[in-house]
């Protein structure tokens, strides 16, 4: 039996010119070329092959008027009009090929071998015809392991599915502009995800439009009022889990002439305080094998106290007492250590409870964050929405490292894959250059998840509005891109940029889409596709505001007093 059953009323027209991957067309007639639409499935015939069959979409719809210019000035006006001839054409993109299996089942592949020839046929792909070929990109996804995202744009009976694997394998993207259904695209995933017997999903939810789903933990970084309290939901980071990397760029400045002396004196006294902690608890196995990087537990009021006698060291010398070593040279450093321990901006690093400093602390901030053990586990929020921006990238990248490096640390056979999803991600990666050394550890670590993360089971969901200020390196590593509508130009070059120049055409749609209407191209898709994505049952709270409407109400006056009250002690409790 024939997969395809196409008569002339299917035809669009003859192949005219073939380059790799593009096709163009001529169409005899304008009512042929009037069955053309841009983004529509076509079908080329492959002479001399049994039921192979190629597939493209279409990219461009042209009429144009040729005219015989020879001899223009020697002919009348009759004789030039008689001389001119429309030429119907239509551009295309391969994008796969329909064929038998060994089985003599019909199926779908998105590689292709074989180019049509000069006056290959062209059909449009509609009706029954577009019904059996959405049947094919069912039958060819792995629906056991498939993500239902919505429906295509081309058939709206047929369901698009993701392949799961490869979404989070190969990292992914979702792009798009304010107010175009971002955080619902999200929210449906989440909610997918977390009916799934062990998903492991990691959201930084930086504006707080995630606190409401019902199906996810709840956790948050404590701000200035919170400072103390010891709730399950507040996530401290305490300040032994910063690296070496970390500390310096938090602490030293690198343009002082004495910076070198700093970094080498402010090490040694981190690894003499980390050895006194693991010898007052007898871990011998530790002590003999840990790094200035390993989070260990130990006393930055020592570390400082040690400074300070370093500072103003005398020393016996010659004549008497002489100035130390180092001498004066640290008395910036305190100054910057002091002034960090004491705001309360960076409290959940210096200002966290005793018990979040126990050896044991660690462990049991790692479980908060990758445990999936309970239904409500399953999808982690950490709410940033309270935290300064001129810190942020710091916390995030501090969670981020974290988690990573625990992964990195688990047995094999142990090891369950999770993902980061990164909401408003050009708030903490951004691709600018000159970025101060804090914002540049959290890029850092990142761009390393994003290079080496697949290997141990660590996958990245880069969401953002503004592609074009994230950082390209992070960007370039997701195989997999869900965009949305995008109406700024650098970032509708930025995506375009992703994507295999074959492909370039299709996302020129962007700019005119409907809200909850995606491009989705990559590894996950079979084929590159115009989805309408479902809603998810638990919207997300939204940051949109109908202004026109909440002005056309009645309403209260805002109680000023208690927001001038909540900005002072930078919280709304």
């Amino acid at each position: 039996m024939a997969i395809f059953l196409f008569d002339k009323s299917y035809k669009l027209g003859s192949v005219r010119a073939v380059d790799t991957r593009r096709v163009t067309i001529l169409v005899e007639s304008d009512e042929d070329l009037r069955k053309a639409r841009v983004g529509q499935l076509v079908v080329l015939t492959l002479p001399g092959a049994f039921e192979m069959w190629l597939i493209g979409i279409i990219d461009k719809v042209i009429k144009s008027v040729a005219i015989n210019t020879d001899d223009e000035d020697a002919k009348t006006e009759d004789e030039v009009a008689l001389e001119k001839c429309v030429v119907n054409t239509v551009r295309l993109t391969l994008v796969g090929t329909v064929s038998l299996s060994v089985d003599l089942k019909p199926c779908f592949s998105r590689s292709i071998s074989q180019v049509p020839e000069i006056d290959a046929d062209c059909f449009v792909l509609r009706d029954a015809q577009l019904e059996t070929f959405m049947g094919l990109l069912l039958a060819a996804g792995d629906i056991e392991h498939s993500l239902e995202l919505g429906k295509y744009a081309l058939d709206e009976t047929a369901i698009a599915y993701l392949d799961g694997n490869k979404l989070f394998q190969r990292h992914a993207a979702l792009l798009g502009s304010t107010g175009t259904g971002k955080s619902w695209a999200v929210a449906a995933i989440l909610e997918r995800a977390a009916k799934l017997p062990s998903a492991n999903l990691i959201v930084f939810d930086l504006h707080g439009e995630y606190r409401a789903l019902s199906y996810a933990r709840h956790l948050k970084i404590p701000g200035p009022d919170e400072l103390g309290k010891s709730l399950y939901e507040l996530l401290y980071l305490p300040y032994w889990l910063l690296n070496a990397e970390e500390m310096q760029s938090m602490f030293i400045d690198r343009s002082e002439f004495s910076a070198h002396n700093q970094v080498m004196a402010f090490q040694d006294l981190v690894i003499e305080q980390k050895q006194l902690t693991l010898t007052k608890l007898k871990k011998a196995d530790v002590l003999n094998a840990f790094t200035l990087d390993s989070p260990i537990p130990y006393s930055m009021d020592d570390v400082l106290a040690r400074l300070k006698n370093l500072n103003e060291e005398m020393v016996d010398g010659s004549r008497g007492l002489k100035q130390g070593q180092f001498y004066g040279q640290f008395s910036r450093l305190l100054t910057r250590i002091r002034s960090k321990l004491s705001d309360k901006r960076y409290g959940f690093l210096f200002q966290a409870p005793p018990k979040e400093h126990e050896y044991e602390a660690m462990a049991k901030l790692s479980a908060k964050l990758m445990d999936f053990s309970v239904q409500d586990a399953r999808v982690k929020v950490i709410d940033f929405s309270e935290v300064p921006a001129d810190i942020l990238p710091v916390i995030v990248g501090l969670v981020a490292r974290i988690t990573y490096q625990v992964q990195f640390w688990t047995d094999h056979d142990k090891r369950r894959p999770l993902a980061f999803v990164c909401d408003e991600a050009h708030m903490y990666l951004p691709k600018i250059a000159g970025l101060n050394p804090i914002e540049q550890r959290a890029v850092e670590a990142f761009e390393k998840i994003a290079k080496e993360g697949r290997k141990y089971g660590v996958a990245l969901l880069i969401v953002s509005q503004r592609p074009s200020d994230v950082s390209p390196t992070v960007l370039s590593q997701c195989n997999n891109v869900i965009s949305l509508r995008l109406t700024n130009a650098d970032d509708q070059n930025t995506v375009k940029k992703l994507m295999p120049e074959s492909f370039e055409n299709l996302l020129d749609v962007l700019p005119i889409m409907d809200i909850g209407e995606a491009i989705v191209v990559g590894d996950a898709v079979l084929l590159p596709s115009r989805i309408r994505i479902n809603p998810p049952t638990e919207k997300p709270l939204s940051a949109t505001v109908d202004f026109w409407t909440e002005w056309m109400k009645a309403a209260a006056k805002p109680d000023f007093i208690k927001a001038v009250e909540n900005m002072r002690r930078q919280g709304r409790n």
